[in-house]
């Protein structure tokens, strides 16, 4: 009798056997499976809970290292502030509703500043806002995880946990990053999206920048023959200004020949961070306000947009500067002076270092100690390459 011959009419127990082996399979290999899924999800929720936690509770140090309850109670409640979006049925007057949107939660957060912390100065109020928005993202991501945790538990849904695991090194990804960004944003360390306000500061060379609009200044240089009235965020804490009003207001007063804006890209997998890459069009990301603004009054005036990017990995932007990113900006003044060439000799240009100025001052004098950091930081991470990342880590 051939043994493998499993179903012929004279193996008819083999037959049963295999057939019941087939239905156990079908029925308990999902479960098994979502066993093993809802185990790795409840861990990472776990790890993600803990590094939320001690985000926060770094950040509660950095505001009073002997905190009171009415202080922790402030920070507890605040770390559910949420935003509510306008109502965007109708498109007509829509930015307008964002504008006002973003003023009240950029007030919301200065009172709670002001609140927590009186005594500090306005850089160091500055960063701190910076921190704990980062600090609120990764809290968020913390508990849509668990919430999804539990609702394949509740459900026991194998297909909804397959989606959840699939998208875990991305989340994972992300929370890393947002913590390292919680710290860099509240120390006030230069950040890769900060490479737009430090291109705008080596333009402005020992000049002196003056406000022109809420935490935005403008310094006017000479360049091959123009005038370029070159924008930044007020630094050096982590400001992100009004770009788009401050470059609304200068058209207004100015016959502008060109608008070039500079900022970081999210680059593709495969590419090098710090490669340069130029463009037309607005070089800004965010919620699109400031943007609107400046593209609105570049067709009014039927004004060029030149737009210079350099390119990092998006968690790069929220990590302390990358060495290859602060080494691009040769080739980021070469680019601004390939669009001054496309003007004439008298003519006037606004170029605006887009992005979070933490870390960068407001002139070229406030770099050196950017790059000695940024030098610093670069050795650091080169000798601990290949160390993997623990939780305590981040915020030591």
């Amino acid at each position: 009798m051939n043994p493998f011959a499993v179903g012929t009419g004279n193996d008819w127990i083999s037959w049963i056997f295999f057939m019941a082996m087939w239905v156990g399979f079908f029925f308990f290999y999902p479960r098994l499976m979502l066993t093993q899924i809802l185990w790795k999800l409840e861990k990472v929720s776990m790890e993600l809970e803990a590094l939320s936690g001690k985000s926060r509770k770094y950040l509660i140090k950095r505001v009073d290292k002997k905190p009171d309850k009415n202080i922790l109670e402030s920070i507890s409640m605040f770390f559910e502030f949420f935003v509510i979006g306008p109502v965007d049925l109708d498109p007509n007057g829509i930015i307008k509703k964002l504008d006002h949107i973003i003023l009240e939660q950029k007030d919301r957060f200065e009172y709670f500043a002001d609140q927590v912390m009186p005594k500090a100065d306005p850089e160091t109020k500055a960063n701190m806002m910076m921190g704990f928005s980062a600090g609120i993202e990764l809290y968020m991501i913390s508990k849509i995880v668990k919430h999804y945790v539990e609702v394949v538990k509740e459900t026991k849904s194998y297909q909804l946990a397959m989606i959840l695991q699939m998208q875990l090194p991305f989340i994972e990804k992300i929370a890393v990053s947002m913590a390292r960004g919680t710290k860099a944003l509240a120390e006030g360390q230069p950040i890769g999206d900060a490479i737009g306000p430090y291109a705008a500061a080596k333009l402005i060379g020992n000049k002196n920048a003056k406000e022109i609009e809420e935490d935005t200044v403008m310094a006017e240089v000479l360049m091959d023959g123009r005038k370029l009235l070159v924008i930044k965020s007020k630094g050096p804490g982590g400001r992100l200004g009004r770009p788009g009003k401050a470059v609304e207001a200068l058209v207004e007063k100015n016959k502008i020949t060109r608008i070039v804006t500079i900022d970081a890209a999210g680059k593709l997998e495969g590419e090098k961070t710090g490669t340069i890459a130029e463009g037309v069009g607005v070089a800004m990301g965010g919620p699109g306000v400031e943007k609107s603004y400046i593209e609105g009054v570049a067709v009014k005036n039927r004004i060029p947009l030149d737009s210079i990017i350099v390119k990092m990995k998006p968690e790069e932007a929220i990590h302390p500067m990358p060495k290859a990113v602060k080494d691009a900006i040769p080739k980021v003044i070469e680019s601004v002076k390939r669009s001054v060439s496309k003007t004439k000799k008298g003519d006037t240009l606004i170029v605006v270092g887009v992005g979070n100025t933490s870390g960068v001052g407001n002139s070229e004098r406030d770099l050196d100690e950017v790059d000695k950091w940024v030098e610093k930081e670069h050795k650091k991470n080169e000798k601990n390459k290949k160390k993997k990342i623990k939780i305590d880590d981040l915020f030591k």
